[in-house]
């Protein structure tokens, strides 16, 4: 499904358009001759919707990237904290109490479809203080400052999936997109090509092509959705695996 749903979609919306194609030939409405014209028009707009595909696979490409760097930040901050010593063994089990909170507040995120920052700063600010408690002591200096650099390196991942989450690329863009492969559409339903059967199957290439262009741009603007009918999401298994691993471990040492 992940593979083909997103081609099923399209199809089925075609296989709608096609009908009323079907229609206009039957009732003789199609009286747009095919020149260069509506040739370069066609080009054209399938060259706009690429510019505008190529932009939203920048923004996924280093969405990709995004769970695995927040996974091995995680990791670091977890296992760093068994350098303090026996003697701040607690502060430490602590540390790590609070960094499953803060991963169970970004899994929490991810499943319900959100990006609620209040809990992840909460866990965050509760973990610095630990840092801030173990620098009143003798703990080494580049200890403290490794488990401040990977806890914002956490924040700074946090922040960037929130500006993913919250912001649509170039609106604008999407318009312009929309209204190219109406366009299109619109005028190959008018369009009049011989024999009938012929035109009914390059009107139902090009409006699948069209659309599921179209509805990959919109599936790709919100790589972060999980549970959700979509098609074009990034892999978050690391981060609940992360999850299970953590909560396996808290649970066998209750």
């Amino acid at each position: 499904m992940l593979k083909w749903g997103l081609i099923f979609k399209a199809l089925a919306i075609t296989a709608l358009l096609l009908i009323v194609r079907l229609a206009i030939d039957f009732a003789g409405m199609d009286i747009l001759a095919v020149t260069n014209l509506i040739t370069a028009f066609v080009g054209g707009a399938i060259f706009t919707i690429a510019i505008i595909l190529t932009g939203t696979l920048a923004d996924f490409k280093e969405s990709e990237r995004i769970p695995g760097e927040l996974v091995t930040a995680l990791s670091a901050l977890h296992a760093d904290t068994g350098l303090v010593g026996q003697r701040h063994a607690e502060t430490a089990a602590v540390i790590r109490s609070h960094a499953l909170g803060l991963l169970k507040a970004i899994t929490e995120n991810f499943r319900n479809n959100v990006w609620n920052q209040e809990g992840i700063r909460k866990e965050i600010g509760t973990i610095n203080e630990k840092i801030y408690e173990l620098a009143d002591t003798s703990i080494a200096a580049p200890l403290l400052v490794k488990l401040r650099t990977e806890l914002i390196n956490i924040e700074r991942l946090s922040n960037r999936i929130a500006v993913i989450k919250h912001t649509s690329f170039i609106p604008a863009a999407y318009t312009i997109a929309e209204l190219a492969a109406a366009g299109v559409i619109g005028i190959l339903f008018f369009a009049k090509i011989e024999p009938w059967y012929e035109g009914l199957v390059l009107f139902g290439v090009l409006s699948a092509l069209l659309i599921s262009l179209i509805l990959l741009i919109k599936d790709m603007d919100d790589p972060f959705e999980v549970g959700k009918k979509s098609y074009a999401d990034v892999d978050l298994s690391i981060v609940f695996d992360l999850e299970k691993e953590w909560e396996s471990k808290a649970a066998g040492k209750k």
